[in-house]
């Protein structure tokens, strides 16, 4: 027996199964995808690590899914010649190992009360659904998240007419998918555990501005993003503690900055892939980096690895029209996120030749929100001082 494990990097954001591409007594070949993993970041295939039959699954639908745990397991004895005798004892094996895990089975307990997996009793909180009434598609009739979905749109999924008064949504109103679910649970925890501080910086893109056209008169083509990127990595070294993350005998700073850089998918809300190792990398290797990165969150092709492992988040939030915002709610198990405002023209005094002079400049705000156990003003002053310095002389970097 070969077992099929969770992989290591989730990054410690919690994981589900969503899907099962195969069903026991199939045959799989090395690598064939087998089953869908979602967070709150991605969703992620896990391949056959052996080629065989799948003999057990021991982790069904909306089951949590820790790194590390036994997904189910794939036989490589059983011959061709007795793939069907082999399913009937694995399906009957495999039912039995589901009976046997009441997290993730629709049963009742010593009360009569409906067993459901915490998925499923949220969202049927959320529609205001008996899940009794409810006709389950899992294994063996479990009921899933997709049914919970499905019954709250379309009645012909429930058994009979509830007893219960369901909540009224009105046509604009939008079901909860997991990774908004997702993003929420993060969310709380983070504000809940981790004290936010916010310090509020300008910054002049003049120098940016002229940088970049520069650059692409030579045919490289750069995003303020990537500037942006680069300057965070080199202020690093004013106070590597923004690197860092609270540990309850210690602040671990982090041997590479890890930058993760706020993606909007629009509707499906937010992504943050990682430009790994971005201190040691050039300013032309980070924009390359970040446009393939950035390509492919929008076309659904990260993998969990782009995701995971940052030290450090930038919050482009400027880009859809927002001056200022404060505090960002900082990534759980970093100490500091960057939040960036929109570009705009503003009128700022400047000193030219020994006298002051009225000028227009691109200007944005630049905020850093800190967790405050880990990091104090005078570092997260010294490390925005050191940024906004970058930002306005990039060739000094």
């Amino acid at each position: 027996m070969i077992e099929i494990l969770v992989p290591d990097e989730q990054e410690g954001t919690k994981a589900v199964v969503r899907s099962w591409l195969k069903q026991v007594g199939e045959e799989v070949a090395k690598n064939d995808p087998l089953v869908e993993l979602e967070t709150d970041k991605v969703t992620q295939e896990v391949p056959a690590p052996a080629a065989g039959v799948l003999s057990e699954i021991l982790l069904d639908t909306d089951a949590e899914a820790v790194p590390g745990a036994v997904l189910g397991r794939i036989s490589t004895e059983t011959s061709v010649g007795t793939e069907r005798s082999a399913e009937r004892e694995v399906e009957g094996r495999s039912a039995q190992a589901v009976e046997q895990r009441p997290s993730t089975s629709l049963r009742t307990n010593e009360n009569g009360e409906t067993r459901l997996s915490p998925s499923v009793r949220r969202a049927c909180a959320q529609h205001g659904i008996d899940p009794a009434l409810i006709e389950g598609t899992g294994r063996n009739g479990r009921i899933t998240r997709e049914d919970v979905d499905r019954a709250a749109t379309d009645s012909s999924r429930i058994g009979k007419a509830s007893t219960t008064q369901p909540r009224e949504f009105s046509p604009g109103d939008v079901p909860h998918d997991r990774m908004r679910l997702k993003i929420a649970e993060n969310m709380a925890r983070a504000v809940a555990e981790q004290p936010h501080v916010t310090a509020v910086f300008e910054a002049d893109f003049s120098a940016i501005a002229e940088h970049k056209a520069a650059m692409a008169e030579r045919g490289t083509k750069l995003s303020y993003t990537a500037y942006i990127v680069k300057a965070a990595a080199e202020a690093m070294a004013v106070a590597p503690a923004i690197n860092g993350r609270w540990e309850e005998d210690r602040i671990a700073v982090s041997p590479t900055i890890d930058i993760g850089v706020g993606t909007s998918l629009g509707e499906k809300g937010l992504i943050v892939p990682v430009v790994k190792d971005a201190g040691s990398l050039s300013l032309e290797e980070i924009g390359v980096e970040l446009d393939d990165l950035t390509r492919r969150a929008r076309e659904g092709k990260l993998a969990g690895a782009d995701v995971s492992g940052g030290s450090f988040t930038i919050s482009n939030h400027g880009v859809s029209g927002s001056l200022l915002a404060s505090p960002i709610i900082l990534h759980q198990g970093q100490a500091a996120i960057l939040g960036v405002g929109k570009l705009e023209k503003r009128v700022v005094v400047r000193e030219v030749d020994g006298e002051d002079a009225i000028l227009v400049r691109p200007m944005a705000y630049v905020t850093l929100t800190i967790d405050h156990r880990v990091v104090d003003g005078h570092q997260t002053n010294a490390w925005l001082t050191r940024f906004v310095e970058l930002i306005e002389k990039p060739d000094q970097g």
